[in-house]
């Protein structure tokens, strides 16, 4: 990687493209430092602390920390990601979308973005008013003198403005750097909350070698933070091999006479990733599995309440073994979910018979079709399987040693990694363009 950079910077234009990427990103952590007016952040952060497994706590932790002291950028990237998903999923069932997606053209992509960001903004403004609502119920909002109706439309308008923002500096990068945009400043975010995490691990290890203890007081065992190492350098490498994992079905073309020349008869074969649905499966089991546990804290239920409200809490517990089993199989049908919005067998087999394509012991049509979705199955619940391990393993690493507040966890993990490996693909993609000569050279 550090090689694919070195070279990509003797390239005049590939090093402009990196310039402009790292002057966006700088902008972008600059707009996280700047606070909206009127909100004690001080009292902010106290109170989202206490929401770590929470809707909440994810959006802190994907923002870069940016939403536990309301700045501009709170909202990060998020309000963009729920407008794209909402919108593929939306293309499965209005008819309209469908026909923009796939016989649209260059004509329909546009239209498609920009209703996505039209969409963006609605709800960055649904966003900005439940966080305005939050924090003025709890007393977080310090609006002084002035009138609470304007400083309600201050606050909201500042977020929804930088969640637009953010959207519009990704299509930026997009465009002129390099990669994608909203993946690398979601990269950024997260990345920027390692120093806090290798801080509170050099704090719990002292705090352990000199003896000192308390009740509020963390402490860490050096094997403990050897272990934590350890198991992110693992996870690590079990993401690479993962994301560049997948299963190649043998594809034979026959051969046909048009006119004097014969065409087909070469082999190919049909790539499936083991994780083609990426991250999404665990960013919707989280928002699921963690909305209980939401709207206890906005009622005020805690683990140690009783009744209804204590044992909904210990059972949605973030740390506890029943909300890891609720996780997980969370995980495994949302992959499943995915997998099928994403690869469609049936259209695969039918492009594949029209083209004169078979599966060697396999007859085209339903029966390549029925492969095909046998095969899809069996690599769907590998990668479901691989994204609860990742996922739960912070969890069994809470319980284990003790840590409860690392800044980065097993799905944080998964899009830092993917993120680079893309980031670092379109490098050498663009790299090769530069050099290749053509036919005639």
């Amino acid at each position: 990687m550090i090689q694919t950079i070195k070279n990509a910077w003797k390239v005049p234009e590939l090093r402009k493209k990196i310039l402009f990427t790292i002057f966006a990103l700088l902008i972008f952590r600059l707009g996280s430092a700047v606070p909206v007016p009127f909100v004690a952040t001080d009292l902010l952060s106290q109170y989202l602390n206490n929401m770590s497994g929470t809707i909440l706590g994810m959006m802190n932790a994907m923002s870069g920390g940016a939403f536990a002291t309301a700045t501009v950028f709170a909202l990060g990237v998020q309000p963009y990601i729920n407008s794209s998903i909402i919108i593929q999923l939306l293309t499965v069932a209005i008819p309209y979308l469908e026909r923009l997606q796939k016989e649209g053209g260059e004509e329909g992509r546009k239209k498609l973005a920009a209703i996505t960001r039209y969409t963006t903004v609605a709800i960055a403004l649904l966003q900005g008013f439940g966080y305005y609502t939050l924090m003025n119920a709890n007393g977080i909002i310090d609006a002084g003198s002035m009138n609470g109706i304007w400083a309600a439309i201050v606050i909201i308008v500042s977020f929804t403005a930088g969640s637009a923002f953010v959207m519009w500096l990704g299509e930026q990068i997009t465009e002129f750097g390099i990669g994608n945009g909203i993946s690398i400043i979601l990269f950024a975010g997260i990345v920027s909350r390692v120093p806090n995490m290798v801080w509170t691990l050099w704090t719990g290890v002292s705090n352990s070698l000199n003896g000192v203890t308390g009740d509020n007081v963390f402490t860490l065992p050096w094997w403990g933070a050897v272990l934590i190492v350890i198991g992110m350098l693992a996870i690590v490498v079990l993401i690479v091999f993962i994301s560049n994992a997948e299963r190649r079905l043998p594809v034979q073309y026959a051969k046909r006479v048009v006119g004097r020349k014969m065409y087909g008869g070469q082999s190919s074969h049909i790539p499936m990733k083991v994780n083609m649905s990426g991250v999404m499966p665990i960013i919707f089991a989280q928002s699921i599995a963690s909305l209980p546990a939401t709207i206890g804290v906005f009622v005020g239920w805690t683990t140690e309440s009783e009744g209804f409200g204590g044992g909904l809490m210990r059972v949605f517990d973030t740390t506890g073994i029943l909300y890891s089993i609720i996780y997980f199989f969370l995980i495994l049908g949302f992959s499943y979910f995915y997998s099928t919005m994403q690869f469609n067998p049936i259209e695969v087999a039918n492009n594949l018979k029209k083209n004169g394509g078979f599966i060697p012991g396999y007859r085209p049509g339903r029966p390549t079709a029925e492969f095909i979705q046998k095969v899809l199955s069996k690599i769907t619940l590998f990668g479901a399987i691989y994204l609860s391990v990742i996922a739960i393993a912070p969890i069994v690493t809470q319980n284990l040693i003790g840590v409860q507040s690392l800044a980065i966890g097993g799905t944080s993990i998964i899009i830092v990694v993917s993120v680079a490996l893309e980031t670092m693909k379109a490098l050498e993609a663009q790299m090769l363009m530069r050099h290749y000569k053509g036919f005639l050279e």
